[in-house]
């Protein structure tokens, strides 16, 4: 596996890069309530955890087992958030992605998904990948769709501050013949 603190996927319009502590600052006024409402992972209480969260995400890149990177405006470096495909040295890595508000609604989130699954296409040996997502969250559902997935497995959870919601799992599959 390359090293993962030297990836960059360019797309039309943004960059993914891998995460890095210079971020803890967007990453912690970002990761709000309303954006993690679908989520497990609350919103950090003080930096300290958001910068455990990033040399967490650091050591990943460094086993070459998560790949975390940050989602920039490829021209200006905005900041507009986070993806992971997650268990990369399984055969069915997971992928996840969360954007701040004012990055709602441009699409974004399909442009910086559908890089990275072909990233995945060409550098990974995988069965197919996971895309968990709640029911309720249309906007994110649209990704693995818009990616050919399929939901194969349907379940009610609970997720950060006692919210339960109904979650599909999709299963989007390698375009690599």
């Amino acid at each position: 596996m390359k090293n993962l603190l030297n990836i960059r996927i360019e797309a039309s319009r943004l960059l993914l890069v891998p995460i890095a502590i210079c971020y803890k600052q967007d990453i912690f006024r970002e990761f709000t309530y309303e954006i993690t409402r679908y989520m497990n992972p609350e919103p950090a209480k003080d930096i300290s955890e958001t910068e455990e969260f990033i040399n967490r995400s650091i050591r990943g890149l460094k086993k070459s087992d998560n790949l975390q990177l940050i989602i920039l405006d490829k021209i200006s470096k905005e900041f507009l958030g986070c993806i992971g495909l997650h268990y990369i040295d399984k055969k069915n890595p997971e992928l996840g992605i969360w954007l701040k508000k004012s990055a709602h609604g441009y699409k974004y989130g399909q442009e910086a998904m559908k890089a990275l699954k072909k990233w995945a296409d060409e550098n990974l040996k995988y069965e197919y990948l996971l895309y968990p997502v709640a029911d309720k969250n249309i906007a994110s559902r649209k990704i693995p769709e818009l990616l050919g997935g399929r939901i194969f497995r349907e379940y009610d959870k609970e997720v950060q501050g006692g919210n339960k919601y109904h979650w599909l799992e999709y299963r989007i599959y390698s375009d690599k013949k």
